[in-house]
């Protein structure tokens, strides 16, 4: 039976439709996120958010607030529905950062935004957003720690959702014999450095990326 790793705890749902598969499945947690301990300014009515650990952090300090006059402009599908549940008004959402960006500059320009992030943030939408005189201010909300785990095994295939994931499991594992299974054009780039066997997700999204490796062992 070919077996994968996933560098993240799945939901039940997930698991699900991975062990209906047939194939074997190991979890753990690549990486530990923080959430920080920062003061929140609430005078702002525009926000971006590009993870759903911002988004705790900000809920956490919001609770007494009326939040019914901001909007949120966001990446990621999931990120979206965490918003929604949590009753914030997305006005715009893309799959990634950069095309965000783009959003923003062509719709958004003449308003001011605050970009909640981690400590890992990639560079592509400030770097957007700044060369394109849109005012926003930038804090980090949260921390990503990698968590390193050493296998004595080789595992058929490996599910990666972040470029830190990548570099969280080769601390102590070698990538050299198994397949990566990368949720996006970042993780796959951070992929390349360390094997050719790298099939990339067609949406960003966790389902996908599940649904390309059962696929892959599937039908080989």
């Amino acid at each position: 039976m070919k077996t994968v790793l996933s560098t993240k705890m799945l939901s039940l749902s997930q698991k699900e439709l991975f062990l209906n598969s047939g194939l074997g499945l190991v979890e753990y947690d690549a990486l530990k996120i923080e959430l920080l301990d920062v003061k929140i300014p609430f005078d702002y009515s525009n926000l971006i958010f590009t993870s759903k650990n911002a988004v705790k952090v900000f809920l956490k300090q919001a609770q007494d607030l009326d939040t019914s006059n901001l909007s949120v402009f966001c990446v990621g599908e999931k990120t979206k529905s965490f918003l929604q549940e949590n009753g914030l008004k997305v006005v715009e959402t893309a799959h990634y950062a950069s095309e965000l960006g783009e959003i923003l500059i062509e719709r958004y320009k003449n308003k001011t935004f605050l970009f909640l992030c981690g400590n890992k943030r990639r560079d592509d939408l400030p770097e957007l957003l700044s060369k394109n005189n849109v005012q926003y201010k930038e804090l980090e909300v949260y921390r990503t720690h990698l968590n390193s785990k050493k296998f004595q095994r080789d595992f058929d295939g490996i599910l990666f959702f972040s470029p830190s994931g990548i570099r969280s499991y080769q601390l102590e594992n070698s990538l050299i014999n198994s397949t990566l299974f990368c949720i996006g054009e970042t993780t796959a780039s951070e992929a390349k450095k360390y094997s050719k066997n790298i099939i990339i997700a067609n949406k960003p999204t966790v389902e996908n990326v599940l649904v390309q490796a059962i696929n892959h062992y599937r039908h080989p």
